[in-house]
C-alpha cells in the first residue's frame, strides 16, 4: 500500500477542533504500510471575525483556501465544521471524518478502520457567525 497523509484540524495539537473555520493548525501524519512514520504541524488559514483579508476573490468563509496547506493529504479529520466547508473539503478530494476524541485517538481509529464519521458534527451553516 502506497503511503498517504492524514490531516487533523486542531487548536493545540492534542484535541480535535469543534470550529474548523477558526482552527489555526493542521497536524499532518504521514502513513506508510499502516504505520505513522512522521508528524508535522502546518498553519491553517482561519477565519477571524471582522477581518476578511484571508479570503481570496470569489471565496467566502469556508472557502477552498483552507485546504491549500493539505493538498498532499487524502484524509481530513475534524471535530466539527459547517456544511459549506465540508462540501468544499470533499470537492478538494479529501475524505472527511467529523469525529470526537483526541488527535491521536482519531488517527489511530482511522488506521484501524474503526473511525466513524459523525455527521451530527457537520453544522447547517458556515459555523454560526454572520457577515
Amino acid at each position: 500500500m502506497a503511503g498517504f497523509k492524514i490531516a487533523v484540524a486542531t487548536p493545540d495539537g492534542e484535541h480535535l477542533s469543534a470550529h474548523f473555520g477558526e482552527t489555526p493548525w493542521y497536524e499532518v501524519f504521514t502513513v506508510e504500510e499502516g504505520q505513522i512514520v512522521a508528524r508535522e504541524r502546518r498553519a491553517k488559514p482561519h477565519h477571524s471575525h471582522g477581518q476578511h483579508e484571508h479570503h481570496t476573490p470569489g471565496e467566502g468563509c469556508g472557502g477552498g483556501q483552507f485546504f491549500g496547506p493539505i493538498r498532499d493529504c487524502r484524509v481530513l479529520i475534524v471535530g466539527g465544521m459547517g456544511r459549506p466547508a465540508y462540501a468544499r473539503a470533499q470537492e478538494a478530494g479529501l475524505e472527511v471524518f467529523p469525529a470526537g476524541g483526541t488527535v491521536e485517538e482519531a488517527v489511530r481509529a482511522y488506521l484501524a478502520g474503526t473511525l466513524q464519521a459523525d455527521m451530527r458534527r457537520i453544522h447547517r451553516g458556515g459555523g454560526g457567525h454572520r457577515h
